[in-house]
This record gives C-alpha cells, structure tokens and sequence, in this order.
C-alpha cells in the first residue's frame, strides 16, 4: 500500500501562472477604471476562468485587492539594487522611479487610487499604511547608511528626509495620471537629489 501523504495538497502545475494572470488582471482594472470598477466577475472572464475559480485563488475581494499591491509594491522594489553600497542603492532608486514613471504610468494610477480609497475604507487603510511604513522604513536605513558611509552630508536627518522623499510621491500619486509626467518627476527628482546631495556628491566621486 502507497504510503499516505499528510499536509495541504499540492497545487496544480498551472496555478501559479493562472493565479499570477488574475493578479495582474485586476491590476490593470484598478488602473483603468479605479477601485469601483473592479469587478470579480470581469477579472475572471479576461483571464478566462469563472468566477468560482477566481474564489478558489481569492476568497474575498479584499484579497484579491491585497495581491493587487503586492504586485504594486513588487514593482517599487525594483527601484532598488540589492548587494550595491547604500548611496549606490540611493542612485539607483531615484533613477527606477524615473523608469517607473516613464515605462510603467499604470503603477502609478493604482497607487493613486490606493491613496484616495484610503481615506474611506480602513481595510484599505491598513494596506496603504502598512506599505507606507515598510517604504519609509527601507529609505531610512539607506539614508543613515548612507550618511555614515560619507557619501551623504552628516547633517543630514535620515527619518525627515525619508518622510519628505516618500510624501514628495505620495503628493504624485493624487494627481491624475496626465499630470504626472516624466517632465513635472524629474523636476522633483532633481531637486531631492540635491537637497539630499546626490547629484553634488557624484560630481566628486572618481569613476
């Protein structure tokens, strides 16, 4: 007799792809028609699946929300460029925002209808917050790092800086999507780096 196997079953082969392709689909619903327009049943029917296999992958549309800034803030995290010195991750970041903005204007009509749908619904709040913090916190330690490694001025206050960095995107994410140009970010951008002396301190740094 075959041994009995105990713990959760194990997934299809294609359910990862399939529940990825749900994901992804009401990401694009956020982006176009905002939360209001994000509707179970249309998110199955582009990926080509009912509605109760949806609920297989997602119980709950707060769930299925939630996936949908996972796949956001995954997206943010690419700015980043782990292994690199903290000012060199510094760099990095500012230019991925840039990338983000050109390459990518969706993310940031999700993220805008994150920020207003916030303020009335505290599931979404939560959310919202908890990735907030987690941004916060991530640009925090790379500015004391970087600060203690000389690249950045000694003076400089890590935490204040990165509550101005995170509101300065924050402040982005509201406008509408027209607005938020890659003329009007690198305008923004720039003048970050250099009250943050990025761009000064390149300058000086040999090749």
């Amino acid at each position: 007799m075959a041994p009995v196997r105990r713990g959760r079953p194990r997934a299809a082969p294609d359910a990862e792809p399939r529940r990825q392709a749900l994901v992804l689909a009401a990401y694009r619903r956020v982006a176009e028609a905002g939360f209001e327009g994000l509707r179970t049943r249309d998110v199955a029917a582009e990926v080509g699946v009912n509605v109760a296999t949806l609920h297989y992958y997602f119980r709950t549309k707060e769930a299925l929300i939630r996936a949908v800034v996972g796949h956001a803030m995954e997206r943010f995290r690419t700015t980043f460029a782990p292994g690199r010195s903290p000012g060199a991750q510094l760099e990095a970041h500012f230019n991925g925002m840039r990338r983000l903005v050109r390459d990518e204007p969706e993310l940031f009509a999700v993220m805008g209808e994150l920020a207003q749908r916030s303020a009335r619904d505290p599931a979404i709040a939560a959310m919202f917050k908890e990735t907030h913090d987690t941004w916060h916190a991530t640009l925090r330690g790379l500015l004391k790092h970087a600060r203690a490694e000389g690249f950045l001025d000694p003076g400089l206050d890590p935490d204040a800086t990165a509550a101005l960095i995170t509101a300065t995107f924050r402040g982005m994410f509201m406008l509408p999507s027209a607005s938020t140009t890659p003329r009007h970010v690198e305008q923004a951008l720039s003048q970050l780096e250099k009250f943050i002396g990025i761009k000064a301190r390149r300058k000086v740094t040999p090749r």
